[in-house]
């Protein structure tokens, strides 16, 4: 762990370089042109049912949600994706990267990863990152395959790779919410507010997890999914 001074004499310890994180906030971005503004996963049909009215639902819906499903499904698996990249095991890529597609709980959430990950291959091999031009015509490609290649590459650190994927996971899910419950802006940064105290002890959890308990179920999840795919008016694709 490196220790920098600055002019003024204060020491700042940091386990991600500068350039580094950096990196990460680019593929953390909502502006990362793959597309993530056009999905709620289910929240859409979780407003147009009553089950998310206020601040206090939506919250604890986004929140369960990083704890019981990404956090056990998502976290896991992008630590081993992130593995298979750093020692160039393309065998565990794939093996990883179909379990999580196949883990996804309907139709539209498999869609959606594979969209965003072919979409996230495409802007990584614009940035120069070769090996990712091989899975723009995968068969089976999720973002979480494609952000773990990003950073391996750029240097990232494994525990800030996980922290920055559920912190755009959160962040695309209140702007979702910020249009169907509605909530207000200050309701959405009070969110992101619990959301960065429930982080690391999700990403902490998540890592700590053996191969053979890796896939936690959400069943309301999974419900309010597939019972969008036939909701009449829509916003979202998912």
């Amino acid at each position: 762990m490196d220790t920098i001074t600055t002019d003024k004499q204060w020491p700042r310890e940091s386990k991600i370089s500068t350039p580094a994180m950096l990196r990460l906030l680019q593929i953390c971005s909502p502006s990362l042109p793959i597309g993530a503004y056009a999905y709620s996963q289910g929240m859409e049909w979780t407003t147009h049912a009553g089950w998310l009215k206020n601040e206090a639902e939506t919250c604890d819906w986004i929140l369960g949600l990083m704890r019981h499903s990404l956090g056990g499904l998502d976290v896991p698996i992008l630590a081993r994706l992130y593995r298979g990249w750093k020692e160039n095991d393309i065998g565990r890529v794939k093996y990883w990267t179909e379990f999580l597609h196949a883990s996804r709980e309907s139709a539209e959430l498999q869609a959606e990863d594979n969209h965003m990950g072919v979409a996230m291959a495409k802007v990584l091999g614009e940035l120069g990152i070769s090996q990712a031009n091989d899975w723009k015509t995968e068969p089976v490609v999720t973002f979480a395959t494609m952000f773990a290649l990003a950073a391996v590459h750029w240097e990232i650190p494994i525990y800030e790779t996980c922290v920055g994927y559920l912190w755009s996971w959160t962040e695309n899910q209140i702007a979702a919410a910020i249009k169907l419950v509605p909530l207000g802006q200050t309701a959405g940064q009070r969110i992101l507010s619990q959301a960065i105290k429930t982080i690391p002890e999700v990403v902490e959890s998540g890592l700590s997890l053996q191969d053979e308990h890796i896939g936690f179920l959400a069943p309301a999840f999974a419900i309010a999914s597939a019972l969008h795919e036939t909701q009449h008016t829509r916003l979202f694709r998912s």
